[in-house]
């Protein structure tokens, strides 16, 4: 007998999400699973912080206030959780939760998943987690939980756990695995799939003052339905659902610890209002090796931003660097970054739209070298620089940053355990891997349009994008929202192109993946955001923004798609 679908919802895409969104999820409609994804790399290196003050410390202390409001309502309702909110701590939070039932007076069955750990492997760094798959999970819920706090696996595998637990599912399950990592992806991001932060919100009729949180309604083949509970804001269709397949991705093989995802066989269709059906996903072996997160302190951060009002701010500019080269002469830090950000206008009508920032970024192993001899320097120069000379924020005494590092291990060195409720510990095994799968072949470019007039304007006007980062790394995708659409931005979005409308990039590589089936590019610049967001190497430092300043940008467009 096939099990009935499995509906799994979201309710946090990241640490800081939507405080009342578990309540909303739990009384908005009907679920079977609930999950919270919490963990970025940036929140690893703040939870790493954490645990430094407090040994016991090291997970999302939000999420047990959530839970202190909704507990016994996901009991009464009979929705499972399930979250890696445990972050470095997996084992402190369920007994946490243990707790906060005890005191509720809810009774629960608590789970965790515990071997992610690798710090013991990694000396230096602050943190080091494997990404663990799925089957950690399955086996808690297969046990009896109510609760599965993980430390750090996979966003998708939130999903992957839950399904292959009710489908029955296991390690060669690939292409269903797959299915279900490709609906993990669309959710793991919260309201990125209804709404927010999509590239065409401003279209009649779609209100996302606050969109609703997504769920998926998953089937035994692998397919899935992507909707929301009725009456909640935002909306989900084909376009939302392209949107966030392309976030953070690479080429046509997602890889992940369960199974191998082609989103080059992924098929979109909208299934009815806020109803997109995925289907058609094709899976393979998992890779041998688990990717680690590796988290470090890397040194010391400074940062000073001088306001340039009216006119000369080319002159101002070059004034100001002359005056500091001085004060780094004396204490030269290892790395030194000016900016000219050029916010002014010509006969502004307020001193604000009338300025523009320079702002100055110093890096050091010594917060000596970055601190009071940076910041004192700037301050001596409030009387002695350019007219009108001031600065956004007294500089301080600098701060740390982070680094984020991957690194690789063969998956059957990692020891993946769930805890039940009970105490028994059940190890889970690496499934089969494949060394060298086949390189996915080029899919055959599209027919090119026809000639015909065009109109410059900016590639917004035809095509969505999404963007974000992974360690140092960017990716943006890029999609067409029409045959005719795709036939122009596969022949003329080319990576030389890309380049030029994006020049950070220039002398980076860069790299392109055609996705036919989603009639989308997905671009992945390396190094562009240095050693990850916790550097803070650039203005975007998780190049949330990188794809709308590309959409910005204008090109020679068919005017039959204008």
């Amino acid at each position: 007998m096939t099990a009935p679908p499995l509906r799994v919802g979201n309710a946090s895409g990241f640490y800081g999400d939507r405080f009342d969104a578990l309540r909303e999820m739990l009384t908005g409609g009907e679920l079977d699973v609930l999950t919270g994804d919490y963990l970025a790399e940036l929140t690893m290196l703040i939870l790493g912080r954490d645990r430094l003050k407090d040994p016991g410390a090291g997970y999302a202390r939000t999420f047990l206030r959530q839970l202190e409001e909704t507990l016994g309502l996901a009991r009464e309702r009979g929705v499972a959780i399930v979250t890696n909110a445990g972050g470095l701590n997996p084992a402190g939070l369920a007994d946490a939760v243990r707790a906060l039932a005890e005191r509720l007076g809810v009774p629960v069955r608590v789970a965790h998943v515990e071997g992610d750990d690798l710090g013991a492997r990694y000396p230096g760094s602050l943190t080091a987690h494997a990404y663990l798959g799925g089957f950690g999970i399955a086996a808690c819920l297969r046990a009896g939980a109510d609760v599965v706090v993980t430390g750090r696996v996979t966003d998708a595998a939130l999903v992957t756990g839950p399904a292959a637990a009710h489908f029955g599912w296991g390690p060669a399950d690939h292409d269903r695995l797959a299915g279900a990592v490709v609906a993990g992806h669309v959710l793991e991001c919260g309201t990125q799939a209804t709404g927010g932060n999509y590239a065409f919100f401003d279209e009649a009729g779609r209100d996302v003052r606050r969109p609703g949180f997504p769920l998926a309604e998953l089937h035994a083949d692998g397919s899935s339905v992507i909707t929301k509970h009725p009456g909640t804001g935002g909306f989900v269709d084909v376009g939302t659902v392209t949107a966030q397949l392309l976030y953070e991705t690479g080429g046509a093989r997602y890889a992940g610890p369960d199974v191998t995802a082609r989103l080059d066989t992924v098929r979109l269709t909208q299934d009815g209002p806020d109803r997109v059906r995925i289907d058609g996903v094709r899976g393979e072996a998992p890779p041998p090796d688990l990717k680690v997160g590796r988290t470090r302190l890397g040194g010391f951060r400074n940062e000073v931003v001088f306001v340039l009002t009216g006119l000369g701010v080319e002159a101002k500019a070059a004034l100001v660097r002359e005056q500091m080269a001085e004060a780094f002469a004396k204490s030269a830090p290892e790395e030194v970054r000016w900016d000219l950000v050029r916010t002014d206008r010509a006969d502004a009508d307020t001193e604000e739209t009338a300025s523009a920032l320079l702002r100055l970024v110093v890096r050091d192993p010594d917060q000596a070298v970055v601190g009071r001899a940076l910041s004192g320097a700037a301050v001596e120069l409030a009387l002695a620089s350019y007219p009108g000379f001031h600065v956004l924020a007294p500089p301080g005494k600098g701060a740390p940053y982070g680094v984020f590092e991957a690194a690789y291990v063969p998956q059957g060195e990692v020891e993946h355990v769930a805890v039940l409720s009970d105490g028994g510990r059940v190890p889970v095994l690496a499934p089969a891997a494949t060394l060298a799968p086949a390189d996915v072949p080029p899919p055959a470019p599209p027919a090119p349009p026809p000639p015909g007039p065009v109109r410059r304007a900016p590639l917004g006007r035809v095509a969505g994008a999404r963007s974000g980062d992974k360690g140092g790394d960017a990716n943006v995708g890029v999609w067409a929202r029409s045959e005719a659409g795709w036939r122009w931005l596969a022949h003329t979005l080319t990576v030389d192109r890309f380049r030029e409308l994006i020049p950070e990039s220039a002398g980076l590589r860069v790299t392109r993946h055609d996705l036919p089936g989603l009639r989308a590019l997905n671009f992945v610049v390396e190094g562009l955001l240095g050693a990850g967001v916790a550097s803070q190497h650039r203005f975007d430092p998780q190049a949330k923004a990188l794809g709308e300043w590309l959409r910005s940008r204008h090109l020679d467009i068919p005017e039959d798609l204008l």
